[in-house]
């Protein structure tokens, strides 16, 4: 056998010499691409959790497969010359030209999708390192910066492709940008000013995923932080979405912040109601609250006396882990108290206006 013998202007043994690469290659890239997977998860998670390790590691095995085996492609054949019957024009390009720009090309999308998917696998680590403990924060930090630097990434990629595949003046392009974009930032202030906001919600945390809040008059649970808005699920049971910037700018009531949670009532009897009757209600509704064990403290009194109703007021409060049912329940309990104490002492409620 003629190993000089030429095949599309290159020898035999030329051949032979990248196939071998590539065979050894395609036998190797499984063992290659697990100690790259398992070292980053080992840089990531130090304890090194088996179970975890065999879960999330086969994420990352696929793309850097196909990484390095088009890597090696690429730095075998560049070894060798382009056949001189290919060499074509297309339109003003030659297909040698054509060739190395698809392969830019497809290098290029192979190199970002790897580090997407390094993004994605690091990511999921994090979350199930965050899950093990109680502040939900640290959840959705990684979620928000796991968007955050993939559309980074994405920019990068695309800088890439417009540099080395369309040979395009990053610099000039650059300078050109950020003209056009100081006028996109002028039309998307709003969206600049909400982004702006969600890193003072993570840094600053005047509430986190968990928390019930009050807020434009509606009260539920933070569900989502993103990267523009803030997503809570009322009371209602409903699904809004509240701009970052208003939950920034407007007064927002911790509600899980509350030491306590208080309830309020105002009772307003009949203005014929002698005081000597309002005196001994109100120290009905005194003795009746301070015997209930579940509430902290409470305080009674006339708030008001007018010509159309005599008002006894009335506050308690319970601890903030009392459930809404039970805290509904309490309230309903003082309130047939004191239905029952005026139906036995004939102390008649105030008509309404």
């Amino acid at each position: 056998m003629n190993w000089n013998q030429e095949i599309l202007s290159n020898p035999l043994k030329s051949h032979l010499i990248i196939i071998g690469i590539l065979a050894i290659t395609m036998a190797v890239k499984r063992l290659v691409s697990r100690f790259f997977a398992s070292l980053i998860y080992t840089w990531i998670d130090k304890k090194n959790h088996s179970e975890l390790r065999k879960t999330h590691v086969h994420r990352l095995i696929v793309p850097i497969e196909r990484f390095l085996i088009f890597l090696v492609a690429i730095v075998a054949f560049y070894e060798l010359r382009f056949p001189a019957a290919w060499n074509l024009h297309i339109y003003k390009f030659t297909l040698q030209v054509a060739m190395e720009s698809v392969t830019k090309l497809i290098f290029i999308v192979l190199f970002i999708r790897v580090c997407l998917r390094t993004l994605e696998f690091i990511s999921i680590i994090l979350e199930e390192k965050a899950k093990l403990t109680k502040d939900q924060t640290d959840d959705q930090l990684v979620l928000f910066f796991r968007d955050f630097f993939k559309v980074i990434l994405y920019i990068i990629g695309l800088l890439m492709i417009l540099h080395y595949v369309f040979n395009e003046n990053i610099g000039n392009l650059v300078t050109s940008l950020s003209i056009v974009g100081a006028a996109v930032a002028l039309s998307m202030r709003e969206s600049l000013e909400n982004i702006i906001a969600s890193f003072i919600i993570f840094f600053d945390k005047p509430f986190t995923v968990g928390d019930l809040v009050k807020v434009n008059n509606f009260t539920g649970t933070i569900e989502k932080i993103g990267l523009r808005s803030t997503r809570i699920r009322t009371q209602d049971k409903t699904y809004i979405s509240v701009p970052n910037k208003q939950m920034v700018d407007t007064i927002v009531d911790n509600i899980s912040l509350r030491t306590e949670r208080k309830i309020e009532m105002d009772l307003q009897l009949n203005v014929a109601t002698s005081a000597e009757h309002i005196k001994e209600f109100t120290q009905f509704l005194r003795t009746y609250i301070e015997g209930i064990n579940t509430i902290n403290n409470s305080v009674v009194f006339v708030a008001e006396s007018g010509k159309q109703f005599h008002a006894i007021h009335i506050e308690c409060f319970v601890g903030i882990h009392t459930d809404l049912t039970t805290f509904l329940l309490l309230r309903e309990k003082i309130n047939l108290a004191a239905i029952e104490y005026a139906h036995q002492h004939q102390i008649k409620f105030a008509d309404k206006a």
